[in-house]
């Protein structure tokens, strides 16, 4: 069995059948907006500094996203290493899975950070992310020879920084989803959980049907 992409770990974390479509897929590049969102995770001095926003894709007023990064920068002893890290978009290759670390710490240990497009949840991070870091570190600490236990994703458009231990549960999830893509070999079951379906760029390769906001509302 090859070594395992980190997005593949991430989709079969979040939907097994989405993950298997992806898979699938021969041009899964982020499209040219993810980019530009996660590029502000490398502007975090500039930001703070009072730079121009009015042109920039974040997802809350410059003033929460100063307020946030304000607080993320008084949490952590790591921000100024996140704000100007010593490994950019760096290849990782552990024992079973292999990708992109956006950014490599060089702290007293070295600890990766993902740099996510999205919004945050309103409390830790998503639980694909959590399996996505916990196999950045442990890529990391394969290559390194050396213990790895936590990592960082990052919300950039929102000025958020959440940092994650490799507790046991969240190392239980990342062995799970690892499980999971060994075992697919044609589309998997659908989920009983619609709600991923409406966001899901394969809803129509899956054939699945997702209620319209008028059968919702009891109006058609």
């Amino acid at each position: 069995m090859g070594k395992h992409a980190f997005s593949d770990l991430r989709s079969a974390a979040y939907c097994p059948r989405q993950c298997y479509y992806r898979r699938q897929d021969d041009d899964r590049g982020p499209p040219p907006e993810v980019e530009q969102r996660r590029e502000l995770a490398f502007r975090y001095d500039e930001l703070l500094d009072g730079a121009d926003l009015a042109d920039a894709p974040i997802a809350v007023t410059p003033t929460q996203l100063r307020t946030n990064l304000s607080c993320a920068k008084a949490r952590f002893d790591a921000f100024d290493e996140l704000s100007d890290p010593t490994g950019r978009d760096v290849l990782l290759t552990g024992k079973d899975c292999r990708g992109i670390a956006h950014k490599i710490l060089e702290l007293d240990t070295p600890v990766p950070s993902l740099v996510s497009a999205g919004s945050p949840p309103e409390n830790g991070v998503w639980q694909p992310q959590t399996v996505h870091a916990v196999a950045a570190a442990k890529a990391l600490a394969y290559e390194r020879e050396t213990p790895v236990e936590r990592a960082f994703v990052e919300y950039p458009t929102y000025g958020v920084i959440r940092e994650v231990a490799l507790t046991t549960r969240r190392k239980a999830a990342y062995r799970t989803a690892i499980r999971t893509l060994e075992s697919i070999d044609g589309p998997p079951p659908r989920l009983d959980d619609r709600s991923k379906c409406e966001s899901c760029e394969y809803r129509e390769e899956c054939g699945v049907k997702t209620r319209s906001l008028r059968s919702l509302l009891g109006l058609g």
